[in-house]
């Protein structure tokens, strides 16, 4: 017999109001300025592209965070995971950042080589929490010292002894497992619960965070050759295993 789900929580009720009502205005700006380019209503072109880029990851994260929410209070059936292919979330979620990455002079890369098989996850969870992730490590890597003047992001996928990993990788050294474990402790309470890394409130992977935690998936520091990140691993799924 399925269970209801569980009752979101007065201040969770709350919100998740206020995101819904901030995703309107926020596609009307990304739209208008999207039509200013089309139009040439302006003579500001880049500054238009630059409104419409941020609305539009503003909004991504305004979604990704309303999907915490559910995917934390819906029917355990629905949280189901299903056969998926790690590269092509990852792809998916690179063409939703690349805009992003641009504005703020930061090189996405995607490094997803290699014959991983499909996992066991919900796809739209681990698109959201990527992007998140990679959002936050965008914004954080202008401000960041490399010796190399390398702002490179990247999502990556490799095997370890778990199974497989999903993550997003940086040029982020102060990025370390007491880090993130003193700032999840911070967040809510500090404008910059990851001062080690970011300068700003570093939203998205808290975000990232809590849908991972929705979905029973622990996110974690992880390497990827000589960068610095944040993934999950991933359960091969059982055709895979079959082969």
């Amino acid at each position: 017999m399925k269970q209801p789900p569980h009752q979101l929580a007065m201040s969770e009720q709350l919100l998740l109001a206020i995101a819904e009502q901030i995703k309107l205005p926020l596609l009307q700006i990304s739209s208008q300025a999207e039509l200013a380019l089309l139009r040439k209503t302006t003579d500001d072109d880049y500054g238009a592209a630059q409104i419409r880029v941020l609305a539009t990851n503003a909004l991504q994260l305004v979604d990704a965070y309303s999907l915490s929410l559910r995917l934390d209070h819906q029917f355990n059936s629905e949280l189901a995971p299903e056969t998926a292919s790690v590269a092509s979330i990852l792809y998916d979620a690179s063409s939703q950042l690349k805009d992003y990455a641009k504005l703020y002079n930061v090189q996405l890369e995607l490094n997803i080589g290699g014959k991983f098989g499909p996992v066991l996850v919900h796809k739209k969870g681990l698109q959201s929490a990527i992007v998140g992730l990679a959002s936050a490590f965008i914004e954080a890597l202008p401000t960041q010292q490399h010796p190399n003047n390398r702002t490179i992001v990247q999502l990556a996928t490799h095997r370890c002894r778990y199974g497989i990993v999903a993550g997003v990788y940086a040029d982020i050294p102060g990025l370390n497992n007491e880090t993130l474990r003193r700032g999840r402790k911070l967040y809510g309470n500090s404008r910059q619960p990851l001062v080690d890394v970011s300068h700003t409130g570093a939203a998205g992977i808290f975000i990232a965070d809590a849908i991972f935690r929705a979905m029973r998936l622990r996110l974690q520091v992880s390497r990827h050759h000589r960068l610095y990140g944040l993934g999950v691993v991933l359960h091969p799924s059982s055709q895979m295993m079959l082969v």
